[in-house]
């Protein structure tokens, strides 16, 4: 699994965060950080995370 976030379009919301705490974390200036390609057990938060983005900025490849 490989998580793609379109920094474009990202407004560091946070949603994710909340969502998948184990790929996405905000750093010390609120700027999104996440893992690329993350375990894929973690694949039904990171599903989650995906849905919750307020601004659809996350997409989960295969």
């Amino acid at each position: 699994m490989k998580v793609v976030v379109d920094m474009n379009k990202c407004q560091d919301h946070g949603q994710c965060v909340f969502a998948s705490p184990d790929v996405f974390s905000l750093d010390a200036d609120g700027r999104l950080l996440y893992v690329p390609d993350p375990d894929d057990a973690l694949r039904d938060e990171v599903e989650e995370a995906a849905d919750v983005c307020p601004l659809q900025a996350i997409r989960i490849e295969d």
